[in-house]
């Protein structure tokens, strides 16, 4: 075979690898824009504002109108928030989520409720000790990131019942703290509209709530 046919045969073989990697290659990058388009994956480009969505209220209107009811019985289980109708009543599930090194008892509300067990306060950075008792409330309380009173000023007013009661449920807009700051929050909250922030985000996990809470229920 002389060299004039081998540089032929050589020009035919990288020809013929240039084509197999053109055609292969369309038809990863085709199999992969279907396998994507049926898997309906969510995409977010560079630089994408993903709070672009949420409207921004210049300031709160008070309406003087709220009422706790208006958002349903406190802690109903019957609702269609994450972890409504499983049943235990919210205040036992946000005890059972957020608290730790805990035992349990079985009560009308819940067959699987909090007994005994230890919160890390994310408002004080403080250790309690909760136990299940006529005082109960008095250690440990359920409060709501974004209040039911400022959610009804913002607009909760005008939702339906069920999206109230949802958001009243909401695991979201919930944490489990300790009682007396809570209190003392609601006296700041009314006197300045403003709440506690937590001690910082490393200690807490809990430092984006607020805005998670608001994005999903706009």
């Amino acid at each position: 075979m002389n060299r004039k046919t081998l540089a032929m045969l050589a020009a035919v073989a990288v020809l013929a690898l240039v084509v197999a990697y053109q055609t292969l290659g369309s038809s990863a990058a085709r199999h992969a824009e279907q396998f994507a388009a049926r898997a309906d994956v969510p995409t977010v480009q560079p630089g994408t504002d993903v709070l672009a969505g949420v409207a921004v209220l210049p300031q709160r209107t008070h309406r003087y109108d709220y009422r706790r009811a208006a958002f349903g019985d406190a802690w109903d289980d019957n609702n269609d928030a994450p972890g409504g109708h499983n049943g235990c009543d919210t205040r036992d599930d946000i005890l059972n989520r957020d608290l730790v090194d805990k035992t349990y008892v079985p009560t009308k509300r819940c067959p699987d409720a909090v007994a005994t067990g230890t919160l890390h306060d994310p408002y004080t950075n403080t250790t309690i000790a909760f136990q299940r008792g006529a005082k109960v409330g008095e250690s440990v309380q359920i409060d709501h990131i974004v209040p039911l009173s400022y959610a009804w000023d913002m607009g909760a007013y005008g939702w339906p019942a069920p999206e109230r009661l949802r958001f009243a449920n909401d695991p979201a807009n919930l944490l489990a703290v300790q009682g007396q700051a809570n209190q003392d929050k609601g006296i700041r909250r009314r006197r300045s509209g403003c709440r506690p922030t937590p001690p910082s985000p490393a200690s807490t996990p809990y430092s984006s709530s607020p805005c998670c809470a608001a994005t999903r229920c706009r």
